[in-house]
């Protein structure tokens, strides 16, 4: 396998880590990056464009990135609080008063940032076409009731999280949606390549490579073969399960390479991205990002501290596992491990993953288009934050 790209002295076991994806873990494209003090020192691709063709993977090549997007879309809440123009303890009836049926009074803005909004699944799930409208999500998450108690346990919003930010931002901001937030606010002034709600004209310039499901590599025997928990697969299984439930809100499940899907914005699942696009979004939270002089970082301090402050964890209601959340973030832990335990980021479902370490002052972001059974922590990305966490040894 050829590996493109470049890495900083110091930070050669990422690409080693990288190399092996491929030949170990069975990676067919992919790209990660890293930066430290806002600063690339990781710069890898390799592999295919496309999980199923040929033509090779290049520089700003950019995929589908799953609940990776729900780090991203995460900000625009975040930013509107710290201007003034959100409360995170308002209830969310007080901004979208159709809301408030069936109980959900007591939901308040942090509840769906942290889990606990009590909604992660539809008694009537989807269609793919309601989908994709930007008003029957919210519509459909409006009428449901609470699976439980809002604020007294949480369980992750798979679905329905991005349908409940989206309309909170449409109706904060007077009609803007996420997508349009973030391309506005955040990646033209950045530079960014990362897009919710992906244009027509980047559309015709087959910036996005086709995305497909992976399957397993063979164990090698050199090592232990992980097996998910019974109680996991039991919840996966059971069709009356908060898990199955949360994962089917949209049944069946839209096409990932269907141009209308990539076009329209659901802030849970559909953001695209490169990889530095994902890791220079998460150094611009926590710093400057060299070359961009005019713009400060996104995060001020006391934002980046409720990001990444503990709201949620324990089991989760939808996950089994434990996990982590902060406010639109998940933490450090077992259930998805990050840089160290002051990280703060999402990963996507099968294998994305972009986070931020303020004391490292590390960002980091990596796609892929062959998706895995994986949630909150694929090996591939892992291996690649265990060469980081290396390399930073190596480094001092």
């Amino acid at each position: 396998m050829d590996v493109h790209g470049t890495v900083a002295e110091g930070f050669e076991p990422v690409r080693d880590a990288f190399a092996r994806n491929f030949t170990a873990l069975g990676d067919r494209g992919a790209a990660v990056a890293v930066y430290r003090d806002g600063r690339k020192v990781v710069d890898l691709w390799g592999g295919t464009r496309d999980v199923d063709g040929t033509e090779p993977w290049r520089r700003g090549t950019a995929q589908v990135v799953r609940s990776a997007t729900k780090g991203v879309a995460a900000a625009v809440p975040l930013l509107l609080h710290q201007r003034g123009e959100l409360d995170l303890d308002a209830p969310v009836a007080e901004y979208w008063p159709e809301f408030k049926a069936h109980g959900k009074e007591r939901v308040l803005v942090r509840h769906v940032l942290n889990h606990k909004a009590g909604l992660p699944v539809l008694d009537r799930p989807l269609t793919p076409q309601e989908a994709l409208d930007p008003l029957r999500g919210p519509e459909a998450v409006a009428a449901q009731a609470p699976v439980w108690e809002p604020g007294t346990d949480h369980g992750y919003h798979a679905l329905t999280y991005g349908w409940l930010l989206d309309e909170l931002v449409r109706r904060v901001t007077g009609g803007r949606s996420t997508g349009e937030w973030i391309a506005d606010e955040i990646a033209r002034p950045l530079g960014l390549d990362l897009w919710l709600g992906l244009p027509a004209e980047e559309e015709a310039a087959g910036r996005t490579g086709r995305v497909g499901r992976l399957q397993d590599p063979e164990p090698s025997g050199s090592g232990p073969r992980l097996r998910p928990k019974r109680a996991v697969t039991e919840a996966y299984a059971d069709p009356d399960s908060l898990t199955r439930r949360a994962f089917a809100a949209v049944t069946p499940f839209p096409d990932q390479n269907d141009p209308a899907y990539r076009a329209a914005a659901l802030p849970a699942t559909n953001g695209i991205a490169t990889a530095d696009g994902l890791a220079r979004f998460y150094t611009a939270l926590i710093g400057g990002v060299d070359g961009v002089t005019r713009h400060p970082r996104l995060f001020d301090p006391a934002t980046t501290r409720r990001a990444r402050a503990e709201e949620s964890s324990g089991p989760d209601r939808v996950l089994v596992v434990g996990t982590r959340f902060g406010l639109g973030y998940m933490l450090h832990g077992s259930a998805s491990p990050f840089l160290s335990p002051g990280s703060f980021g999402h990963p996507g479902r099968g294998g994305a993953l972009g986070f931020a370490d303020p004391e490292a002052g590390v960002a980091f972001g990596y796609v892929t288009n062959g998706f895995r059974k994986t949630v909150t922590a694929d090996p591939r990305a892992q291996a690649l934050v265990r060469a980081v966490r290396t390399s930073l040894g190596a480094d001092g």
